[in-house]
């Protein structure tokens, strides 16, 4: 009787590959025995594809099997696909009570007991799945049967961990996100984040794991996103792989390479500066947390965070290196009111971010902020459990700031509209300019989803001469500029007779108002 055994998850897209259910299937062989490895497949859907269709995909596998012994499917669970994969779930359960269920990851390690697809699961592992889960399969098949339905994960060092990298598929490597790790773990206890709970950061063989990124390079890997929370903690091993992908960039100065990390703002000495500033533009991108950038609030979530440094570094980055810096500010934090947060968000506009990615502060089961008694704070009680209310926001500004964040990802992150997005930002605060421009939208629109490139050229246009006096030939022309260079091909209404016009497209139009437009944005400057 052969067992079969199923390693799947819902990414949020068909671009990611699951880097946990890699490692899973990486120790199988070691932990659970080649008899299961050989046994053992990964299957990854979306949160986009219907759950019967999902269930329908296991179960065939499941029946596959050559003669069918124990059938274990294990998914790995996140605040992105909870709902989606109990929904699964159910319907597995429903068709083939016999199949043995097993959760792992973030989003049932913790608060399990008012959880659906926990109830229904046959069993549950806490925290690190990587040895855990092969031996609980090794028991369901071989004996003696585990008694105990939540399993706290065990947290092996690292050097008795498998590398997951030789799992990634030639078409992942063609067509995904390959995510990488060179360490595990945080030493710092910011409360919003499940990476609070770690004691500490720990690194993986830098010997070792620089084979596996040469193997993967090799192999034709071209993309490598670095999931490590902190990856300028250790400074000689973040500059000997920065100078890994410098030498493959010198040898093959012609061929794509992109690399991705997080840094701690306030950490770049000379050495670590000294590799950046050697890669050209469009390789790396670097992922900045700052969150808060008010003292009190830092305090307050126990955040360690040198301002001088982070603004320092912040605009080393922007202005004498050719990385792209990603900025994170998260809104709703405890006694962050929107005007802290607008002071925030201008500081780090004015240190010139490529982009600011802005959230909205989630509850994640387990963290010290979900622990912790908070009867001001109010969040949503499903996923992704945004906060609704705060001792410094109320429900309406939340909410507020929820329609600007999205309009803030359509217009400006979205990378369309950088020269109307100067237009737009001319103002003592350019938070306050935007929240303008996203009040008019919602009142215009009603919507967030649903505004195609043409709607939003149009709209900028109108918000930019109706409600802030500017010139009209020269919004246009801005926003003609934006639109050619976007690529898109439709007609919005502010630029009729004139997308084919070469004088437009050589910016004529602007630089006869130029004097003219000066004056308008001094006027309300002032």
């Amino acid at each position: 009787m052969h067992p079969r055994i199923i390693l799947a998850t819902l990414n949020a897209k068909f671009i990611h590959a699951s880097l946990g259910l890699r490692y899973l299937l990486a120790n199988m062989q070691r932990y659970g025995g080649d008899d299961l490895y050989q046994h053992t497949v990964l299957q990854e859907f979306t949160i986009h594809r219907a759950p019967q269709d999902i269930a329908d995909a296991l179960l065939a596998q499941c029946n596959s099997a050559p003669s069918a012994g124990v059938q274990i499917i294990g998914f790995g669970v996140y605040i992105w696909n909870v709902q989606q994969t109990g929904q699964v779930i159910a319907l597995l359960k429903a068709q083939r009570p016999d199949v043995k269920i097993v959760l792992g990851g973030p989003e049932v390690s913790h608060e399990l007991e008012d959880q659906p697809l926990v109830a229904w699961a046959d069993h549950v592992i806490t925290g690190w799945g990587d040895v855990s889960f092969p031996q609980l399969c090794r028991a369901l098949v071989h004996g003696p049967q585990p008694l105990m339905k939540v399993i706290a994960g065990v947290q092996p060092p690292l050097d008795d961990i498998a590398f997951p990298y030789v799992h990634y598929s030639d078409t992942d490597l063609a067509q995904r996100v390959l995510y990488v790790e060179a360490s595990r773990g945080c030493p710092f206890k910011c409360e919003f984040c499940l990476s609070a709970l770690d004691k500490t950061a720990w690194a993986f063989d830098l010997e070792a794991f620089m084979a596996e990124l040469d193997a993967l390079y090799l192999r034709g890997a071209r993309t490598f996103k670095f999931v490590d929370r902190t990856f300028n903690l250790k400074i000689d091993a973040s500059v000997r792989i920065l100078e890994f992908f410098l030498e493959r960039l010198a040898a093959k100065p012609l061929e794509p390479l992109f690399v991705h990390f997080e840094l701690v703002p306030d950490q770049l000495p000379e050495r670590l500066q000294a590799c950046i500033a050697q890669f050209p533009e469009g390789v790396l991108q670097f992922e900045v947390g700052i969150q808060s950038l008010n003292l009190e609030v830092q305090l307050a979530i126990s955040r360690r965070q040198d301002g001088a440094k982070t603004q320092a570094n912040m605009q080393w980055l922007t202005q004498k290196t050719h990385a792209h810096v990603h900025a994170d500010l998260i809104f709703g934090l405890p006694g962050e009111s929107w005007d802290s947060f607008a002071t925030g968000f201008d500081t780090l506009w004015s240190w010139g971010p490529h982009e600011i990615q802005l959230g909205v502060l989630k509850r994640l089961r387990g963290t010290p902020l979900a622990i912790k008694a908070q009867p001001h704070m109010v969040f949503h009680s499903e996923p992704p459990y945004a906060v609704l209310q705060t001792d410094a926001v109320d429900p309406a500004e939340v909410q507020a700031f929820t329609r600007l964040a999205r309009y803030w990802d359509l217009v400006a992150n979205s990378g369309r509209f950088g020269r109307g997005l100067q237009l737009l930002l001319q103002a003592p605060s350019a938070f306050a300019a935007f929240s303008g421009f996203a009040s008019y939208l919602w009142l215009q629109r009603g919507a967030t989803s649903g505004l195609t490139p043409e709607i939003l050229v149009d709209s900028l246009f109108d918000f930019l001469v109706q409600e802030r006096g500017l010139v009209a030939a020269v919004v246009r022309d801005a926003l003609l500029a934006d639109y050619r260079a976007s690529g898109a091909r439709a007609m919005p209404n502010c630029l009729k007779g004139f997308l084919h016009r070469p004088d437009v497209a050589l910016g004529k139009i602007g630089a006869v108002h130029a004097k003219r437009q000066q004056r308008h944005v001094s006027e309300h400057l002032s």
